[in-house]
């Protein structure tokens, strides 16, 4: 019976040292919050329209981590309308990331079950074969664009939790 107890204190002692937290980060003055596992630094920068953009990313093990979170200028109070904002958003972003394939956008997400957000989820893969998973949210105040990339397949269950883990103002 000692034994197995020391045999479970051991291996959860083990698996505790490989898992890691995640841990709240500010998205620079935007007010919004993002939960990551590894520390990340925001710049921020001024969109063709005068929106202000804060961008970051970090690397955890083989996977990078990212946001760009929008404050828009303008912003929408038709959440349908904001939904296309945002597929339009991510349609601009493949350009830059250099994507070649894409699953096509799942939507009807809502951050927190949140009736008053929209969002987008998308499978990529770019020009050197990183996979990519999105997903995108938007308040029509906000627009919060995260990803996860990797040579390797993507482990769903920790990916999720980032791409979850954004939090409005």
């Amino acid at each position: 019976m000692k034994f197995r107890i020391l045999a479970l204190l051991l291996f959860t002692g083990m698996v505790s040292g490989y898992s890691q937290s995640l841990k709240k980060y500010p998205v620079g003055n935007s007010g919004c919050v993002l939960y990551s596992y590894c520390p990340i630094t925001f710049e921020s920068s001024k969109s063709q329209d005068s929106s202000l953009v804060y961008t970051g990313e970090c690397p955890s093990g083989d996977i990078n981590y990212g946001l760009i979170c929008v404050k828009l200028l303008n912003p929408l109070t038709d959440l349908d309308m904001a939904e296309s904002l945002l597929i339009a958003y991510a349609d601009h972003l493949k350009g830059s990331f250099d994507i070649t394939q894409s699953a096509g956008y799942g939507k009807g997400h809502r951050l927190n079950n949140n009736e008053k957000t929209r969002g987008i989820l998308d499978y990529w893969q770019d020009n050197e074969k990183n996979n990519w998973k999105i997903k995108a949210w938007t308040d029509g105040k906000y627009i919060g664009f995260l990803y996860a990339y990797s040579k390797k397949e993507l482990p769903d269950t920790k990916v999720n939790v980032f791409l979850d883990g954004f939090r409005l103002p």
